[in-house]
């Protein structure tokens, strides 16, 4: 970012939205379905990855109930408003995409792994095609061995932003609810259709799980929505 106004929306920004998921934190009604999971996830071996939509990000630094966390931040530019807000929620930090520095940043996770963090990826990031899962958070549960649990979020009053992933907004003193599903297992040893198997399946649960919560809170599934990925 070059421009002066570049450089103030930067500084100011991320404190704005930093503070309002802080209000709703504060005035709203929150319900964790689905912990079971988690146990279930730290059965073996010990970590886990939080996989969630691109949508959801605006309540996900409550999602995560541990003590460290390293989450996927994309090199682009404007997720950098994102990141800066992640930081103020003391969440780790690895620098990557699926199209630029991918490699590096799963290097990063990588290490971070080995040193005892959970991880947190939206696999639709960070440009889309929304809601579908893009093959790097397999790769990291390939390679680390975690479990990938995926979770969601929505509430009773919410408003979708214009943006390419169609950003829930909840508002204050509404009712929210996280919910979780079962764990999914990449082995090490996955060759390319079993990778593809498990990541049209992470994309089916995500998918399944959002659209519940939506549906039961009367706020309709996201639309305009891309075709389903082809097996």
């Amino acid at each position: 970012m070059n421009s002066m106004a570049e450089r103030v929306s930067l500084a100011v920004v991320p404190w704005i939205g930093y503070a309002y998921i802080r209000l709703l934190h504060a005035t709203m009604r929150l319900e964790f379905r689905g912990l079971e999971f988690l146990d279930e996830a730290r059965e073996a071996p010990g970590q886990f990855i939080l996989a969630f939509w691109h949508s959801r990000f605006v309540m996900m630094p409550y999602a995560y109930p541990g003590e460290r966390i390293t989450v996927l931040s994309s090199r682009h530019r404007d997720s950098e408003f994102l990141a800066r807000i992640l930081l103020r929620f003391g969440l780790d930090l690895s620098k990557g995409s699926s199209t630029r520095g991918g490699a590096a940043g799963l290097m990063e996770i990588l290490r971070k792994v080995k040193r005892g963090y959970d991880v947190g990826m939206t696999p639709d990031g960070p440009k889309g095609p929304r809601r579908r899962v893009k093959a790097g958070v397999i790769a990291v549960a390939r390679l680390s061995g975690l479990p990938i649990v995926p979770v969601t979020f929505s509430a009773a009053r919410a408003g979708r932003l214009k943006s390419w992933d169609r950003t829930l907004l909840p508002r204050p003193f509404s009712r929210g609810v996280f919910l979780y599903g079962p764990p999914i297992r990449v082995s090490r040893e996955a060759g390319d259709d079993e990778a593809e198997q498990k990541r049209l399946r992470l994309e089916s649960e995500l998918d399944r799980l959002t659209d519940a919560l939506d549906v039961e809170f009367e706020i309709g599934v996201e639309e305009p929505r891309p075709p389903p990925t082809a097996p």
